[in-house]
């Protein structure tokens, strides 16, 4: 079989971070036969080339190449290039790992397309990745339609002919943003670019020794000359205008802007920040025209005229003023709705802790000069943001914990304008309503909700909550299909997220009182505080001090009430005795398993009573205090060991 993809891997001591690394590579569902892998050891000194070695001995798919260290990941990946027998090459990075079916996505999907370069969604382990890329597929993007340029990590999946046609490799040798370089000329010479958003193919993470070549502290002449090469393959392959003018933006924006806001300047040295400063000034006023800044949103347009002005006390100053901005999200009305749930939601920024308050009478007036001074800036920031208020917007995201996979959520949500005082000032509130069909998420877990604001200047995700007041109801749990999905309030915090496939006492089935149970003429009914879309079928269970008995029931909508209604007919031989319940709400399914209920049924002299589940016997409790006795005396021999006898 040819080989469908490659996937180049440059490797300089990982230690144990390559391991999530190598395990996914072994997970992926493309056949075996159709992809290779190609370690390229740059002169690791650690365990690592050995490990590779012998990995490459026992896998026929795994290939490592051992060179000397070339200093940066360039040469690596365009040693690979060559090595590479594959009709797609694919860039992962040593400490990061692929979902599953990623290779056998990412090629159907560029095959099916014709694409040149296949972008593929990313999930971040505290660190970013681009998010409005990704909110949809694009099977036909361009750094026109699409924002291509948020996104130029060299994680991509590449036709070998389209690099080898166009003569495209890496820069070599000890440099920052060579893939940059790279990236942004393939965007700017594919004949097309297909972006798969709808499966999570590359997760990027940050180690916890904090040791990713991205991560460490640069030298800035050095950084921004690199930068430079990028800009310059901008100017090559685009016509001056508002096209290149938007990608230069790219730059400025993330590279530049970014840098000089808020905590992530102030928490730099100051000697280091005054020469980054420096460099980015010399950058901005050399290659940047006034259409590259205009388009910038409020905060960023001032950051930008500041710098271009050689202005660093006031940039730092402006930095502490907005290092208190941030958004805050509470929830509204959750219930569940025709299978899915509605989460509602208010949304806005706040500063210093309190809501931004921002001129009624507002109107957009374009930064024709610098201003004069931090609070000129702040006051003309308030005014474009109000003035621009009809293009925030609000979005609901679900985390998925472990992973940090991101998930946009239907939302409808409207503008609201809150007078406050004497009515010459005015909150700006955003009011949503999610829509989450626990179904169509991949995998079960627990799902974090985050709202995502954008206004103004700023975009920027908080946990939506807490949730106000103790007693705040929360939805039941449900069951979509054949997944239990359990809405909660977390603790401390009362922020809002979802475990789904939840089991056992966490599907809140504890609640059931002994009202809510009938038991006639051999017939069993219970109110189940869970949420189910139609009748469905699930599975009773009876546990006697003897026996286990099972029978089929039937789960519905409860007409009268938020619920259900669990009705099965009682096992015919329910000998006398007493029997503890237990349902399996999706017993079809490989998630399937048993919750108990808080009652039992009391089986004696042809009738039967509800009653409270019975405690331990009194043999039980004794056997369990007893080993917690014994447990405590082991623990301080043990301590008094570790202790040298004291």
């Amino acid at each position: 079989m040819p080989v469908k993809v490659s996937v180049i891997v440059p490797v300089y001591n990982p230690g144990i971070y390559i391991e999530d690394c190598i395990s996914s590579l072994q997970r992926q569902s493309l056949p075996p036969d159709e992809f290779e892998v190609i370690f390229v050891d740059d002169g690791s000194t650690d365990e690592t080339p050995a490990r590779l070695d012998a990995l490459a001995a026992e896998d026929p798919r795994m290939k490592v190449i051992h060179q000397e260290n070339s200093g940066w990941s360039g040469k690596p990946r365009n040693v690979g290039i060559e090595a590479s027998r594959g009709e797609f090459v694919m860039f992962v990075d040593n400490d990061d790992y692929l979902g599953d079916e990623a290779l056998e996505r990412m090629y159907d999907y560029g095959t099916a397309n014709g694409a040149d370069v296949v972008v593929g969604k990313m999930a971040g382990k505290n660190r970013g990745v681009p998010v409005e890329l990704f909110r949809r597929n694009h099977p036909r993007a361009t750094v026109e339609n699409a924002p291509l340029i948020d996104s130029l990590t060299p994680h991509k999946m590449v036709r070998r002919a389209f690099l080898d046609r166009i003569g495209l490799r890496f820069p070599e040798g000890r440099r920052r943003l060579e893939d940059h370089v790279f990236i942004a000329e393939a965007y700017l010479r594919a004949e097309n670019v297909s972006v798969l958003s709808d499966y999570v193919c590359y997760y990027h993470i940050r180690r916890d020794d904090g040791s990713n070549a991205g991560f460490e502290r640069f030298d800035p002449v050095g950084y921004f000359t690199n930068l430079r090469e990028a800009l310059d393959v901008v100017e090559q392959y685009t016509e001056p205008g508002p096209v290149r003018d938007r990608l230069f933006r790219r730059w400025l924006r993330v590279e530049m802007v970014e840098r000089l806001r808020a905590r992530r300047l102030l928490n730099l040295p100051d000697d280091y920040r005054r020469e980054l400063f420096g460099e980015i000034h010399e950058i901005v006023v050399e290659r940047f025209g006034p259409g590259v800044a205009a388009g910038l949103q409020p905060t960023q347009q001032v950051i930008a005229a500041l710098t271009a002005a050689d202005r660093y006390d006031d940039v730092v100053a402006f930095a502490e003023w907005e290092a208190g901005v941030a958004p805050a999200a509470a929830p509204g009305d959750i219930e569940w709705r025709d299978g899915s749930l509605r989460i509602g939601f208010t949304a806005e920024y706040l500063s210093g802790g309190e809501p931004m308050l921002f001129p009624a009478d507002a109107e957009a007036a374009p930064l024709t000069d610098v201003p004069k001074d931090v609070t000129e800036a702040v006051r003309w920031v308030a005014s474009e943001t109000a003035a621009r208020f009809g293009q925030a917007t609000a979005d609901l995201l679900l985390r998925e914990r472990t992973s940090a996979a991101q998930y946009f959520q239907p939302v409808e949500f409207t503008r609201e304008t809150v007078p406050v005082g004497d009515g010459e000032e005015v909150r700006l509130v955003l009011r949503g309503t999610a829509t989450v069909d626990p179904g169509v998420l991949p995998r079960d877990g627990a799902w974090d909700a985050l709202v995502r604001v954008k206004s103004g200047g700023w975009t920027k995700e908080c946990r939506l909550g807490p949730a106000p007041g103790e007693d705040r109801p929360t939805p039941p749990a449900g069951v979509v299909g054949d997944r239990p999905v359990l809405p909660y309030w977390t603790t401390p915090h009362g922020n809002l997220s979802l475990e789904l496939g939840a089991r056992g006492k966490r599907l809140g089935l504890g609640r059931v009182e002994l009202g809510d149970v009938a038991v006639s003429d051999d017939r069993f009914r219970v109110l189940l505080p869970l949420h189910v879309t139609g009748d469905s079928q699930v599975r009773l269970r009876f546990v006697s001090s003897r026996r286990i008995l099972e029978t089929p029931g039937t789960l519905s909508p409860d007409a009268g009430r938020p619920g259900s209604v669990l009705e099965a007919a009682l096992p015919e031989d329910l000998s006398d005795d007493v029997w503890r319940v237990a349902v399996c709400p999706n017993p079809g399914s490989d998630r399937a398993r048993f919750a108990g209920l808080p009652f039992a049924l009391r089986v004696g002299g042809g009738s039967v009573l509800v009653t409270p589940v019975p405690g331990p016997g009194v043999a039980l409790r004794l056997a369990r205090r007893a080993r917690r006795v014994l447990g405590s005396a082991r623990r301080k021999v043990n301590s008094r060991i570790r202790n040298g006898g004291r």
